[in-house]
């Protein structure tokens, strides 16, 4: 009779042990899914700042070479395939910024709509699958009118310095201009 009253207190440790062991199990799962939350929108969030911190560049770029475009005053005895080259190469900085900074815009938008709470897809594979491809075609925009910038700021300096008599003052400011920008 003894022996049996000392095994109630160990039956009861054990079903206290038990118990306290499923609801440490249970909070492990929620602070696991916690986590889970928390690195989906810490990846969202990291995205979110590239993709802000592109389209603000490339639309500052834009919007150099479109008021650059409409305030300078272009000589009268301009050579036209200068003025050309000039017209062509600032529209193909527009265009590839204005690219850039729609498709960043836009994969903003579609990461902010990201559910990660939920997490029908991981953010990894949300982003492969929907925004990888954009993301490059975006950067690559980027990074070829980059090189055009430069190329637009040594012509601004051959443009305004057009009509003065020395000829080699417009291949002194371009040459400046693209070597302070490289």
């Amino acid at each position: 009779m003894s022996r049996m009253l000392s095994l109630i207190p160990d039956a009861t440790n054990i079903a206290w042990e038990t118990k306290c062991r499923e609801e440490d199990m249970k909070q492990r799962a929620l602070e696991n899914e916690r986590r889970a939350i928390d690195d989906a929108r810490r990846a969202v969030d990291e995205k979110a700042q590239q993709l802000k911190s592109l389209s603000h560049q490339s639309a500052l770029i834009a919007g150099f070479c479109m008021i650059l475009i409409v305030e300078i005053s272009i000589p009268d005895d301009l050579h036209p395939a200068l003025l050309l080259s000039f017209g062509c190469t600032t529209a193909m900085v527009v265009s590839l910024m204005l690219t850039s900074m729609l498709n960043a815009t836009f994969m903003l938008v579609a990461i902010l709509r990201y559910d990660a709470v939920r997490r029908d897809v991981s953010f990894e594979r949300f982003w492969k699958n929907h925004c990888e491809d954009d993301w490059k075609l975006a950067l690559r925009a980027f990074v070829f009118g980059i090189p055009l910038f430069c190329l637009v700021l040594a012509q601004i300096g051959w443009v305004k310095l057009w009509n003065f008599s020395d000829g080699s003052s417009w291949i002194w400011a371009s040459s400046c201009i693209s070597v302070i920008a490289v």
